[in-house]
């Protein structure tokens, strides 16, 4: 029986190796392509590479990137969305956008852009250390908004990426949107550049692929294991003990109290706004943070011991409290 026909429980069982994935023989090719048609669009010769492996990821001085595997077929996407809760690009809007983003490392590599001057006075020295964790600021303008957890803010690295991935999106406006902040200098110092790499060909070119799907020999069960330990290890400590002191781990039994996961899916939007009318915090960022609330909700199996209203009450003072931790005691998602 083909793979897709199987069980959650028998997918989980199969290698990933064992797959048999190929990206142009799915729905990315035409993702792809479409990012190399926006690069032809602005006269860039440069076009990355993709392949598939675990995760999206650039390699140093690679000039490609890697997608995840599940995002090459439907029915691993939704195993995606059933074990983790969200899919990461599963759209067609969020996958140009990483994409995008993954282009700019892989074009950064292909020209040694980080080493001209004017790219560190913009963007700041490529070499300082990556951060387990970084505090982003909700209200800076210094930076343009794309992924989520304000991630330009992150390293200069990923702030010219993601100062790139605005500049190049077809229809982004981004001169009238980021009129009056300081954001706008890097967007037009972006255009000047790459407006200098006209018709000029890359100095450097690989064909490497890191870590690709073929050589990859866990199993769907021991990927999803190993994911759902790094998440639920994200963040502070105190993070995750407010969660657990208000909402107990469940047992695994049948009849235990309601998941607490599904409710917070189901109110999302309905505590979004109550926590930002009372407190005047971003939307935005209370977002997220129920979102981080809801992944280690499922990763922790944590329950609701009494009714919705309680429920409702203890997430809201939770949101109010996480919020301010999640911005000032720092994040550690995404190392692209």
């Amino acid at each position: 029986m083909h793979w897709t026909r199987l069980s959650t429980e028998d997918l989980l069982a199969v290698p990933i190796k064992d797959l048999g994935l190929e990206l142009e023989t799915s729905p990315l090719q035409a993702r792809l392509a479409e990012l190399q048609a926006e690069l032809e669009r602005r006269s860039i010769p440069f076009r990355p590479y993709a392949w598939l492996s675990t995760e999206w990821f650039t390699p140093d001085d690679a000039t490609g990137f890697a997608i995840p595997f599940y995002l090459a077929h439907p029915r691993l996407v939704r195993l995606e969305r059933a074990q983790m809760l969200e899919v990461e690009g599963a759209t067609r809007r969020d996958c140009m956008k990483i994409m995008r983003h993954e282009a700019a490392h892989a074009l950064d590599n292909a020209y040694g852009l980080r080493k001209r001057r004017r790219w560190r006075e913009v963007f700041g020295p490529a070499t300082a250390p990556y951060s387990s964790a970084y505090t982003p600021d909700p209200n800076s303008r210094a930076y343009v908004q794309h992924l989520d957890y304000w991630y330009a803010q992150s390293h200069p690295l990923e702030d010219f990426a993601e100062t790139f991935a605005v500049w190049l999106q077809p229809g982004s406006r981004w001169r009238r949107r980021y009129e009056g902040w300081p954001a706008l200098e890097k967007l037009s110092f972006m255009d000047e550049l790459m407006r200098s790499l006209e018709s000029r060909p890359p100095i450097h070119r690989t064909r490497r692929r890191e870590e690709p799907l073929h050589r990859v020999r866990m199993t769907l069960g021991e990927y999803y294991e190993q994911k759902k330990e790094i998440y639920a290890s994200e963040g502070t400590p105190a993070f995750n003990g407010q969660l657990r002191h208000s909402f107990p781990r469940g047992e695994g039994r049948a009849d235990e109290a309601p998941r607490l996961a599904p409710f917070l899916r189901r109110h999302r939007t309905r505590l979004v706004r109550q926590v930002a009318s009372a407190t005047g915090q971003h939307r935005y960022l209370l977002d997220h943070v129920v979102r981080e609330m809801t992944l280690r909700a499922r990763t922790e199996d944590l329950r609701i011991p009494r009714g919705e209203e309680g429920a409702l009450l203890d997430s809201a003072i939770l949101l109010t409290s996480l919020s301010s931790q999640f911005v000032y005691g720092g994040h550690p998602r995404y190392q692209r």
